[in-house]
């Protein structure tokens, strides 16, 4: 399979075959388009060595993984690195995955860098005190994350969902339904997206005139503690409670469970992440449901844009979760 063949499937010239692999800010959206229905449709696939020889470039985007002990594999992070994998491979680069255990993580990077030369980094998992945003843009190497520069200057482009939008529409829609003890079950506070979700529920609690004092508990995402501290929002009247995960979610299950009562019918749940376990539960768990695929998209189309040389200034873009509504509430 060759560019010609690609650019007669397409009816173009074979620069604009090109232009589509490796500079796709320069055609026009519909051409665009056209080139990358007759790659799909002929399962073309750019000879990434030549690419390499002309460009000096080794067209592959680092995805550092922080391994952990008895660490079990996110549903959302692995929907996002699928995401992110098919948009680079459209455009002619490959995600490469390293181990980058956080007591030698800019080490790992670096290590990319001069080993494999890696041309630029998709970082996950952005939180308080996050060195890598910083320490990549003083480098002039080309990134962009998933998640907010949570501390510190904010440099660099990113893309993350909007927790707080999603955890106030929670508490309007429970609201609408006569709720008014509506808890928050989130993580220790101190966590970027954790107080960002539990920020949307304060507000919304307050814009409702609905009352806070007492509402809101800490857990780590252990079923054990989560349990105990939605134990401590049952004994305090909840009769609704948002969770900034359904893993913690789950913990309220439990703690129903335990009692003799049904989420959903004594006690409303709503969870966040839509991940499989909010189907598998009885009943099913209500979750907000985060845009994943729209992430990756996002994250690739800015990432492109800097491999690109396009100039322009930093770009932050926020996506607001969906609620999505099952036996829960």
């Amino acid at each position: 399979m060759t560019l010609e063949m690609v650019a007669a499937r397409a009816g173009v010239a074979r620069q604009t075959v090109s232009n589509a692999i490796n500079a796709p800010e320069l055609l026009r959206p519909q051409t665009l388009e056209r080139v990358r229905r007759a790659i799909d449709e002929l399962n073309y696939r750019p000879h990434r060595a030549a690419q390499a020889l002309r460009t000096r470039a080794s067209r592959l985007i680092g995805y550092g993984i922080r391994p952990g002990a008895g660490r079990v594999a996110s549903p959302v992070l692995d929907e996002f690195l699928h995401a992110i994998s098919d948009a680079a491979d459209r455009a002619g680069y490959r995600v490469v995955l390293f181990s980058a255990p956080q007591d030698e993580e800019l080490d790992r990077y670096q290590q990319l860098l001069d080993e494999q030369g890696a041309d630029a980094f998709v970082l996950s998992g952005t939180d308080r005190g996050d060195p890598r945003q910083a320490w990549l843009h003083k480098k002039g190497v080309p990134f962009v994350a998933f998640g907010r520069t949570w501390t510190g200057r904010d440099v660099g482009d990113w893309v993350d969902i909007d927790g707080a939008a999603g955890t106030a529409a929670a508490v309007r829609h429970l609201a609408s339904l006569g709720h008014r003890g509506i808890g928050f079950l989130g993580w220790p506070r101190g966590s970027g997206a954790g107080d960002d979700r539990a920020r949307g529920w304060h507000e919304a609690m307050r814009a409702l005139g609905l009352p806070v004092r007492n509402r809101r508990v800490e857990s780590p995402g252990d079923l054990g503690p989560a349990t105990e501290a939605a134990d401590r929002l049952l004994d305090g009247g909840a009769t609704a409670v948002i969770a900034a995960s359904d893993a913690l979610a789950v913990g309220c299950y439990q703690a129903l469970h335990r009692r003799g009562r049904t989420p959903g019918r004594d006690v409303a749940v709503v969870g966040f992440d839509d991940s499989p376990t909010a189907t598998m539960l009885w009943p099913p768990l209500s979750s907000l449901a985060q845009p994943i695929e729209a992430v990756g998209r996002e994250c690739v189309r800015l990432l492109l844009d800097r491999l690109n040389g396009v100039e322009r200034p930093a770009e932050h873009v926020l996506l607001a979760p969906e609620l999505v509504v099952r036996d829960s509430i």
